[in-house]
């Protein structure tokens, strides 16, 4: 089998190292637009269930990453000045740019490596493969040359948002949310390595606009996003990489595969950042399709219908959740009206996982909290 895999992302490297370590006598070229050390962006964030796929079907490469991983076991929400703690909703994080260099050693183990500052134009460019495996993100090259026949659809969410880093280190992953006389802000925030935390700072548009970003330079910005966030920052500097504000875009095909050509990761559909998802979704991807290709031997069209029915009742649920918590960010100025615990119960049940029922037993304390504000207030 001859594959060629557009992008070096978790989703492309790994299925490249699971499909060679499966099949060592698979032809396979990764090719990479970026070098080896470029990222987007600075720690990616799973739920510790999430981490589950990758304990259970590759324990080898859980046991190489899980060491670099920063872990901790509460959500802190912090609005109106009262913080509150969600229990028992566990996280791990690492540098994307450590979760990319890990897996690109991984890809050595079994004798392949990337080709990086390689671009691609067209997938005309790739010459003969028996697979071309789009992982190259959001812009995808491979998904560009036969949008109609995928059926994609891209729209985007109205909110800003711009991916800053801090060497503040913050203990669980925390969301503050601040006004000031421009409008609302909120900030994700989360550590990823012992001197380096994620912060993720959004608004909505109409607050953007007012506050004059559109004309403000990149040091500009970071300075007024650190002012509204002085508090959570405590004198540690925001750190920018190539940081510019983005509107999130919702990606989604009809079909997942055309001809002998099929989508991975974000190249195929996004899932908003609110959920910590798109890594693992990626790289769960990666681990059904190159189980599809061991399964149906060379028959690379029976593989891919194999990919996709195995694979979308479960990408569809979690896009679905996604994009209900989407839903609430993108409203997060109304919700800030409520007081603090309602807002807390608010955020909880945004992608509607989560019952009452299921909060109970994941989040006790938190629940018994909540319930006992209802009672005070009756």
């Amino acid at each position: 089998m001859r594959c060629v895999v557009v992008g070096a992302g978790p989703a492309g490297l790994y299925f490249a190292y699971l499909l060679k370590r499966a099949r060592p006598d698979a032809e396979i070229r990764i090719v990479e637009q970026n070098s080896a050390d470029a990222t987007f962006g600075f720690g990616v964030v799973f739920s510790d269930r999430a981490l589950e796929f990758l304990r259970e079907d590759d324990p080898e490469t859980f046991d190489h990453i899980t060491p670099h991983m920063e872990i901790w076991d509460d959500l802190t929400l912090d609005h109106g000045g009262e913080r509150i703690s969600l229990d028992g909703i566990g996280f791990a994080a690492i540098g994307r740019l450590e979760l990319l260099k890990l897996l690109q050693e991984r890809l050595l183990s079994v004798g392949l490596a990337a080709e990086f500052e390689t671009v691609v134009a067209s997938v005309d460019d790739l010459g003969q493969a028996d697979l071309i495996v789009g992982a190259d993100g959001v812009n995808s090259i491979v998904r560009a040359g036969h949008e109609a026949e995928f059926g994609t659809t891209v729209s985007t969410l109205t909110n800003k948002f711009i991916w800053y880093g801090t060497t503040r280190r913050f203990d669980t992953l925390s969301h503050a949310f601040r006004r000031n006389d421009h409008g609302s802000f909120n900030a994700h925030h989360y550590r990823y390595a012992p001197g380096r935390s994620t912060f993720i700072v959004e608004t909505d548009n109409e607050t953007w606009q007012r506050a004059g970003m559109a004309g403000m330079n990149e040091a500009e910005t970071m300075a007024y996003c650190a002012r509204v966030f002085a508090h959570e920052l405590d004198g540690h500097p925001l750190i920018s990489n190539k940081s510019a504000w983005r509107n999130f875009p919702k990606i989604w095909n009809r079909r997942w595969w055309v001809g002998n050509q099929v989508l991975l990761g974000d190249a195929l559909r996004t899932a908003h950042f609110s959920i910590g998802s798109g890594t693992r979704l990626a790289m769960e991807d990666a681990i059904a399709l190159a189980a599809a290709l061991v399964d149906c031997t060379d028959d690379v069209s029976a593989a891919l219908e194999v990919y996709e029915a195995r694979r979308r009742p479960v990408v569809e649920k979690l896009v679905a959740a996604a994009n209900e918590s989407a839903s609430w960010y993108e409203r997060f100025a109304e919700h800030m009206a409520l007081e603090p615990w309602e807002f807390a119960i608010s955020y909880a049940r945004r992608s509607g996982r989560l019952s009452d029922d299921r909060l109970a037993r994941l989040a006790p304390k938190f629940m018994a909290g909540y319930q006992a504000r209802q009672v005070a207030g009756r």
